[in-house]
């Protein structure tokens, strides 16, 4: 393991519920510090005044604010995997257009609680080979589940499908970090009726 490895990995793995308790202290106030005043300014002394603990304690459990913000950026990521599992569908194969409805609105919802943070995560935010490497890892598992599902549905109607799942993945996580996360937000129910319709109508479209 290396030296930049071990600096981002949290110093203290809570065992007890007290523990458990300050370290969700810490990443709830690390939320809404990174929010309020950036990744620069978002010091770990002003994120321990917020979490109200002391800043050993903090460095108890992280040794940086680069790894309190890895494991956020991580539990964000988890997040819509745990989400994306509704499609673990075995012996039935839903309509394409509730595929794209469920992955549109679990990437929606999984945004709607910390717009802020998620604007400095991606514009601000340094990025860590492990953050980047988790990023790959879920883009890819949920790439290769809607490639296994077109591949199965008599809907689709696009000649590549490799290409078109990546296609979908892509546009889905840019268009909702972009529009939710953004200066001048879209209402989301709005951004969600618009995208699925989008992205329905390109994998089923007649064949010219």
């Amino acid at each position: 393991m290396t030296g930049a490895k071990r600096q981002l990995d949290p110093r203290k793995q809570p065992l007890q519920r007290r523990s458990e308790e300050t370290r969700r202290r810490i990443l709830d106030a690390a939320t809404h510090v990174f929010a309020d005043h950036g990744y620069d300014a978002g010091t770990t002394n002003r994120i321990a005044e917020y979490a109200d603990v002391s800043i050993g304690s903090l460095y108890q459990y992280y040794p940086n604010k680069d790894a309190i913000l890895l494991e956020l950026a991580t539990r964000h990521l988890d997040a819509g995997v745990e989400l994306d599992d509704r499609l673990r569908m075995p012996d039935t194969l839903p309509p394409l257009h509730e595929v794209i409805s469920t992955m549109v609105r679990n990437s929606i919802d999984n945004h709607r609680a910390d717009p802020e943070f998620l604007r400095v995560l991606m514009e601000q935010a340094p990025r860590s080979s492990e953050l980047m490497a988790k990023v790959v890892e879920v883009k890819e598992a949920r790439t290769a589940r809607l490639r296994d599902i077109m591949a199965r549905s008599p809907e689709v109607t696009v000649d590549d499908q490799t290409t078109a799942a990546h296609l979908v993945i892509s546009t889905i996580e840019m268009v909702v970090h972009r529009l939710l996360a953004g200066p001048e937000p879209i209402e989301p129910e709005r951004l969600e009726t618009q995208l699925i319709d989008m992205l329905s109508r390109y994998l089923t479209a007649p064949a010219t």
